[in-house]
């Protein structure tokens, strides 16, 4: 059995994939900002008591869906606000390899980061906000272009770090009232999407 010849793809082609490809990053990016502020929204409507509701509760198995429901709860204002940028650059730059990529790593990230939170929080606490979202991200971007040796991915990775990465030290422990665990977790989680999620070479 001999190998397929396909024919090669046009500038033209490629362009459109890539206008694409920003076109999905772009609305999906969005999409997730401003599921985020509707939230806050009928949360500050509510006086704030989604936050209570559906955060995550530490070793409450009666919620531990809300890890799925605490990244898009903020404990106010102020919170979402210092959230939206990192979010939205970081969220867009991921997307850029697709959108159901995205998604998958999405749950990754929030699946590591919401359960370190429930494990490891101090018990009848409840955390909130998209940051461990944004540390996945954040790990992801790191991480992507090693994993999967694009080279312009590794310069993303290396320009995120550069700009960003004293955002590290956020997932030490010892900053009252900042969840370590979100963001460390977040982090290992981002991490470990890009391995999950990467490209497989054909055969």
């Amino acid at each position: 059995m001999t190998d397929a010849f396909l024919p090669a793809r046009s500038s033209s082609e490629g362009l459109a994939g890539y206008a694409s490809r920003m076109l999905g990053a772009f609305f999906v990016t969005l999409a997730l900002l401003g599921a985020c502020w509707a939230v806050e929204v009928v949360n500050y409507n509510d006086e704030s008591v989604l936050g209570s509701r559906y955060g995550i509760q530490a070793h409450d198995t009666n919620t531990l869906w809300h890890i799925f429901t605490a990244p898009f709860l903020h404990a106010n204002l102020d919170h979402l606000m210092a959230n939206s940028v990192p979010l939205a650059i970081f969220a867009f730059l991921a997307a850029l390899r697709g959108v159901a990529r995205f998604i998958a790593v999405s749950v990754i990230v929030m699946v590591a980061s919401g359960l370190g939170v429930w494990f490891l929080s101090a018990p009848d606490t409840v955390t909130v906000g998209a940051s461990g979202l944004i540390f996945g991200y954040f790990g992801y971007l790191l991480a992507r272009g090693f994993v999967e040796h694009r080279a312009f991915d590794i310069v993303v990775g290396v320009l995120i770090a550069v700009v960003y990465g004293t955002m590290i030290l956020g997932a030490l422990p010892g900053q009252p009232g900042i969840s370590w665990q979100a963001h460390l977790f977040g982090l290992i989680g981002g991490v470990a999407a890009a391995w999950l999620t990467r490209r497989r070479s054909a055969a």
